[in-house]
């Protein structure tokens, strides 16, 4: 009879679920004004939640030598600005300057790139293989051409993308500013909207999640960052064309876990190989040194084994955020997933002592 209730409660909330998912299908119009200020909102919120756990750290170390809070926020902004700065001078004019090379190049790689493919075409060892080859020169270079164009067209656009949201991007300093200043008060405004029976639950929910998002995103920064220098300098040194925009690209997919470093190694494959076979090889092994250090050295001791996630779970997840939200999903992924997952253990935690009261009541 117990069995026979449980499972009625079961579909009982499993119906009134899907008739709330039904109802809310039906008037979904309503919500359109709530979504668009989250999209305004979500990108703003979330750079000043990667400057906070960047930033935080710095902060800590300055207040703890007797440094005044606002000062020393003040003072890592202006350090922040000297560095911007300095960027703007020397990295700036060779990135715009490689870019608009790249982009007015585009008919010249496409042509090498399609001589490439002949020359290995010709050779009597593919040809051996196969015989019917005559048109994968064309393909290939038909899918090159649409894939730097797609590349080129973003690339000069980027000025002007950059300039549509500088007021929306503007506010993510400012946001960080207050979320520094008074960070310490953001738990106990949470902890007031949870039961007190729950307090302590929910204050050592939040402290995990605090640990999680700070060890997860201060050690990705610093391994992407790393990561990008070696593969810059390596670059340079192989001789590789465009290897500050290449070794740029190539950081910013680094930011995704797993499947980045793959993403980031395409765009130097291709580069190379227009360039020639032999630097394809070059390329190769300055992306495998620089990815073993990540690996072996850099991530060991930078994360530790902080972050318990499997890589399939994490693939899953970047496939499906990348479906529904683009690259800001698959950024936002990871981090998402981590503070959900916390929650959940810690409420089924709960759920199970709270079973195992009642049975021995």
């Amino acid at each position: 009879m117990l069995q026979k209730s449980r499972f009625f409660r079961f579909c009982v909330y499993t119906l009134a679920f899907l008739l709330i998912i039904y109802m809310i299908s039906r008037v979904s119009f309503m919500f359109h004004p709530l979504f668009k200020m989250f999209n305004i909102l979500i990108v703003p919120f979330a750079l000043a939640g990667f400057f906070y756990y960047l930033l935080r750290p710095i902060v800590h170390f300055l207040t703890e030598r007797r440094v005044h809070k606002i000062a020393a926020i003040l003072l890592i902004y202006l350090v922040l600005a000297t560095l911007l700065f300095l960027f703007s001078l020397v990295v700036w004019p060779t990135l715009i300057r490689q870019i608009n090379n790249f982009a007015q190049s585009a008919p010249t790689l496409i042509e090498d790139f399609r001589n490439q493919i002949t020359n290995i075409q010709n050779n009597r060892i593919v040809r051996f293989f196969n015989s019917d080859n005559s048109d994968l020169s064309n393909k290939l270079s038909e899918s090159l051409n649409t894939v730097i164009t797609s590349a080129s067209n973003y690339v000069t656009n980027v000025i002007g993308i950059v300039t549509s949201f500088f007021i929306v991007v503007a506010t993510a300093p400012i946001i960080s500013y207050y979320m520094l200043k008074e960070g310490e008060s953001i738990p106990r405004s949470v902890l007031h909207l949870i039961p007190s029976r729950y307090a302590k639950d929910g204050r050592e929910v939040l402290d995990e999640i605090d640990a999680a998002l700070s060890g997860f995103i201060l050690g990705r920064m610093i391994i992407t960052f790393l990561l990008g220098i070696m593969m810059y300098i390596g670059f340079l040194i192989i001789g590789l064309p465009y290897s500050l925009l290449i070794a740029f690209i190539a950081t910013i997919l680094n930011i995704i876990p797993y499947i980045g470093p793959i993403l980031g190694a395409i765009p130097c494959v291709i580069v190379a190989f227009i360039d020639s076979p032999a630097m394809v090889l070059w390329v190769l092994i300055v992306v495998l040194i620089a990815q073993q250090i990540e690996g072996n050295v850099l991530s060991p001791f930078i994360y530790g084994k902080r972050i318990d996630i499997h890589p399939l779970t994490t693939i899953i997840l970047l496939l499906v955020a990348g479906e529904i939200s683009g690259i800001l999903g698959v950024i936002l992924a990871i981090p998402f997933y981590m503070v959900i997952k916390i929650i959940a253990v810690r409420i089924y935690r709960l759920f199970l002592a709270e079973k195992v009261e009642e049975l021995v009541e």
